[in-house]
């Protein structure tokens, strides 16, 4: 096995774990209760996303449409984008994962590179025969309003009805927990107001054969949300949640 340069927001924080790199990307595993799970965590947009129009406008099949590749993603309003909270905070979310003995598949390893686009993004979770996948990112809200919320993909035959069960089940889990350890609210502005939605137009879920989900961690328009986010200790609670999120999922915990 050869040398790996982690992120270095996981050199910071000073992670000490095996890890190897394949077409999959940064991946790490170990022992512990999670042995022999795999996650796969997708870091939302990409950092030099905006500076390729043609390549994220690209049209994909996300199996009953066509949609952008990817997007820019948003911002707070001091200019904390979304790209770099979502890398971020996967990056603490994979830390605590692997050292319960995980192995943790991340889309994107990296803050300055384009995309990969949806459908490419459900395709690794589908390759790394996933027992969970999670897609991290923040919403772009009036700044009147706050909060976060879970979607999941809705059933479609053919494409997400063999998970659509256990997707269920992932999103309920993961938004009690969610809720439970960072305070942040359920947002009140999108489906009931109960943190949970499904949608059928979201890529990374249509195409998913894994159980999947797609976070919004609050609202980084809405100024009370946007402090949290922006600060190390909001996101290492944010990240702490998904972890549990994800470790009582794998361990069959409501």
């Amino acid at each position: 096995m050869g040398h790996v340069t982690l992120p270095r927001s996981l050199r910071l924080l000073g992670l000490v774990v095996v890890l190897v790199v394949g077409s999959l990307g940064l991946s790490a595993c170990g022992t512990g209760p999670l042995a022999g799970k795999v996650v796969v965590l997708d870091a939302g947009h990409n950092g030099a996303n905006w500076a390729f129009p043609a390549a994220i406008n690209r049209l994909v099949w996300i199996g009953n449409g066509w949609k952008a590749c990817d997007t820019t993603g948003t911002a707070t309003d001091a200019g904390y984008a979304e790209h770099t909270f979502t890398l971020d905070v996967v990056d603490r979310v994979a830390i605590e994962l692997a050292a319960q003995g995980a192995r943790v598949v991340l889309t994107r390893t990296t803050d300055t590179g384009v995309g990969p686009c949806i459908d490419q993004r459900a395709a690794i979770g589908n390759a790394a025969h996933a027992d969970v996948a999670i897609s991290v990112h923040a919403d772009g809200a009036p700044a009147n309003v706050r909060g976060f919320h879970v979607i999941r993909p809705a059933s479609l035959l053919g494409l997400t009805s063999g998970i659509y069960g256990r997707s269920v089940w992932l999103a309920w889990v993961l938004k009690t927990t969610y809720a439970a350890d960072t305070g942040i609210p359920t947002a009140s502005y999108v489906g009931d107001g109960g943190g949970i939605v499904e949608r059928s137009d979201l890529g990374g879920l249509n195409l998913s054969k894994v159980p999947k989900v797609l976070i919004e961690c609050g609202n980084m328009r809405n100024a009370t949300d946007a402090a949290i986010l922006s600060s190390p200790a909001g996101r290492a609670r944010i990240a702490h949640a998904i972890s549990e999120g994800a470790r009582r999922f794998l361990e069959g915990h409501a």
